[in-house]
């Protein structure tokens, strides 16, 4: 008898841990940066390469960091998604193009429309990876006092700036300073 106990044991602990891997949400990756400074950039605007903006020059808001490509078709099929979370005016998006050719930026926000309070230019990818991007699109909701606070990895859908970035933007524009 007990020399099929070890092995029935040995399948229960397997299928109890199969169950806790399913129930898993596997687009989930946590980020070490929540609740952490947000990076510092000083980085040229896409439209205006001397007009710089810095992470400092931020400070004191809510913003949302929304990180894009030409070249990136999920942030094409994004765009309208942010359209749409700028037009809801509750905190300015700024893009980080990022690894891209400024003529194309340019163009493709000519064709689509651009949203962004201001464009910063990460032609290197150096900020990217300063602040943890792992592909694009990717974003980033910072608070007043500069920390992240929410980092969402691939395109954003309505239900989830609905859901999720709405309502953490509304908490946080009305926290104090």
């Amino acid at each position: 008898m007990k020399r099929y106990l070890i092995p029935f044991a040995i399948f229960v602990v397997l299928v109890i841990f199969l169950a806790i891997g399913l129930k898993l949400d596997p687009s989930y990756i946590p980020s070490p940066f929540i609740g952490k400074p947000a990076p510092e950039f000083d980085l040229p605007d896409l439209h205006n390469p001397n007009q710089r903006l810095k992470t400092s020059d931020l400070k004191g808001q809510v913003w949302v960091l929304n990180v894009w490509a030409s070249w990136c078709t999920a942030c094409r099929a994004e765009h309208p998604v942010i359209q749409r979370l700028v037009s809801l005016n509750i905190a300015p998006v700024y893009g980080l193009n990022y690894k891209d050719k400024p003529e194309d930026a340019k163009k493709w926000l000519q064709e689509l429309g651009d949203p962004y309070k201001a464009n910063l230019v990460d032609r290197t990818g150096d900020v990217g990876i300063d602040w943890g991007v792992y592909g694009v699109p990717e974003t980033f909701v910072i608070d007043k006092k500069g920390l992240i606070r929410y980092k969402y990895i691939g395109p954003l859908s309505n239900g989830v700036v609905d859901a999720e970035i709405v309502p953490l933007l509304r908490k946080l524009n009305a926290e104090a300073d």
